[in-house]
């Protein structure tokens, strides 16, 4: 039983549409480092949260922790090279995406993994996406979130506070890029407040995860 979303007052068509990438702001990290944002950059977004949260086949995983096998904070879905995406929009957002950062990237977004954060007890803990070609090159990670908002917070790679709190949902895009996975840390932090549920779907190039 998942819980309600609460849906946007800005947000309330059926309609699914994507905006222009021209209204990205890019954020300055260091040592290589950044961020672009563009909030609301889909438009229709609680309509698709919806479709998501009911035909995506999510997974629950566990991981040994601390000498016992524990649950993953989070349901799970994940699409690989050449698979179809759940939604004809996510299609439509990975390959917008390629196009808008080709200049940058110089490779297209291949692969989908989807997070579905049921409520504040479902987070993921910080960690840079550093599997494979990203542990020692620059790349990009982007992320689109539905649903209701939720932190994604970053800090300098080697622990500390959150230096940045970016609350993503009903249709916001954040791409982090250079060094970002190697240089910082990212997180979905517990959340004592009432929060409702979230997806996210994050974009990646080949050999990154």
């Amino acid at each position: 039983m998942h819980a309600s979303l609460q849906g946007s007052l800005f947000d309330q068509g059926d309609d699914m549409r994507l905006g222009p990438l021209a209204g990205v702001r890019r954020t300055e990290l260091g040592a290589g480092a950044w961020v672009d944002l563009l909030p609301g950059w889909l438009s229709g977004a609680d309509a698709l949260y919806e479709e998501l949260a009911a035909g995506v086949p999510w997974r629950g995983e566990r991981r040994r922790m601390y000498e016992r096998e524990v649950d993953v904070p989070r349901l799970l879905a994940h699409y690989g090279e050449g698979a179809p995406l759940p939604h004809p929009v996510l299609t439509e957002a990975r390959d917008a995406l390629s196009r808008h950062y080709a200049p940058e990237l110089g490779e297209p977004f291949v692969t989908a993994g989807l997070c579905f954060y049921r409520d504040g007890r479902d987070s993921v803990a910080w960690h840079g996406d550093r599997n494979g070609r990203s542990a020692r090159e620059d790349t990009m990670v982007a992320i689109l979130s539905v649903g209701d908002p939720r932190d994604l917070a970053l800090r300098p790679r080697g622990g500390g506070p959150a230096v940045l709190r970016l609350p993503l949902g009903h249709g916001d895009l954040v791409v982090m890029g250079g060094s970002c996975q190697r240089t910082w840390e990212h997180a979905v932090p517990k959340s004592a407040r009432a929060v409702g549920p979230r997806i996210s779907v994050q974009y990646r190039t080949r050999g990154v995860s």
